[in-house]
């Protein structure tokens, strides 16, 4: 069984989590919807109440994040000569 470093945190305090550590704003209604609808980070829940490992959101952000860029037209993949 793997310790915790870090305390669960409720919605609105993941919001904030969010927001302080990866620079990324994520209301509370838009985790509840992604909740809801999939796509957002892995949650536990005690009763009805959602609870959000630090660990797992910083693992979402990284899903969501690309590799650098060097042009707004570059889009992923191979590139082919014109």
């Amino acid at each position: 069984m793997s310790l915790r470093t870090k305390p669960r945190l409720r919605r609105a305090q993941a919001s904030q989590y969010l927001l302080e550590q990866h620079g990324i704003s994520r209301t509370t209604a838009t985790l509840a919807k992604l909740a809801t609808i999939g796509g957002g980070p892995e949650f536990e829940k005690f009763g009805r109440i959602p609870f959000y490992a630090p660990e797992a959101l910083d693992a979402w952000v990284q899903t969501l994040l690309t590799g650098p860029h060097r042009s707004t037209s570059y889009r992923g993949g191979t590139r082919h000569a014109a």
